[in-house]
């Protein structure tokens, strides 16, 4: 038996704003209005039981690896357009970085705010993910088997697109 058609268009994908006609570009954000626009991304490091004994013991020579990540994680918001290729570089007008010792490990959350014409969920991923690489560099004697795992987009405020709120993690 064949199923009945549906009336319903099938809906178009989305637009790919970096990749027009078969070249990479950077989207021209001329005309569009500055407006205040807030991005939280959030990941996680996992630590095999040595890495977390190390983290515990507070005896790294180079520092405390949460303090490192937190000032890495600000750097990096700021330094978003230098890494990600075709990123507008934006007047970051506020961050915050979170690096908490959690029972899956360590949690980094960023929230990062702008006023520009484009939003700042790259720089909020970013900094969760300098982060990350930072208490992996600060732990990696302790374990190589150290993981980032779970970056992603948490909230964003702002702009054309409108809000958006990620579904709860599992």
């Amino acid at each position: 038996m064949v199923a009945p058609r549906s009336n319903t268009p099938e809906p178009t994908p989305p637009e790919l704003t970096h990749f027009r006609d078969g070249l990479p570009r950077m989207v021209d954000v001329t005309g569009k209005v500055a407006t205040t626009r807030t991005a939280t991304a959030e990941g996680w490091v996992r630590l095999p039981p040595e890495a977390r004994a190390a983290l515990e013991a507070g005896t790294n020579p180079k520092g405390d690896p949460l303090t490192v990540a937190r000032l890495a994680g600000l750097s990096g918001s700021k330094r978003t357009a230098d890494l990600i290729t075709l990123c507008h570089p934006i007047p970051v007008t506020g961050a915050d970085v979170r690096v908490t010792l959690e029972n899956g490990g360590v949690r980094i959350v960023a929230t990062v705010k702008t006023t520009a014409p484009t939003g700042v969920e790259m720089e909020a991923l970013t900094a969760v993910t300098v982060a990350a690489l930072n208490v992996y560099d600060m732990l990696k004697a302790a374990s190589k088997a150290i993981e980032i795992t779970g970056v992603r987009l948490l909230t964003k405020t702002g702009g054309k697109s409108g809000d958006y709120r990620a579904a709860e993690a599992d």
